[in-house]
């Protein structure tokens, strides 16, 4: 998956932007791989929840904030020209 200067092999589950490697917790990968795979749709809080942690989690929705806001903070001091927005009392999308 490549956007922008931001590259994504899920098959070695290796990031890179412009060829420096930003390293990913399973879970921010998860959460960049889904968003990116289908920039500039919106997906709710509840949908990440079940998709990048699994419909068994018992937690609290704002785990995917904590995760996003450490993800944002990964993709921008990597160099990345793409980020996750915000779309607020609604959830989150991949976009320039």
């Amino acid at each position: 998956v490549e956007l922008g200067n931001l590259k994504i092999n899920p098959g070695n589950r290796h990031i890179s932007v412009e060829s420096r490697e930003i390293m990913l917790t399973p879970k921010e990968y998860e959460l960049l791989l889904l968003l990116a795979q289908q920039p500039q749709r919106t997906f709710n809080r509840q949908e990440l929840l079940d998709r990048v942690w699994g419909c068994d989690y018992v937690g609290g929705t704002r785990a995917v904030d904590d995760l996003v806001k450490r993800l944002r903070k990964k993709l921008r001091e990597g160099g990345s020209n793409k980020n996750v927005k915000t779309i607020w009392g609604y959830g989150y999308r991949f976009e320039d």
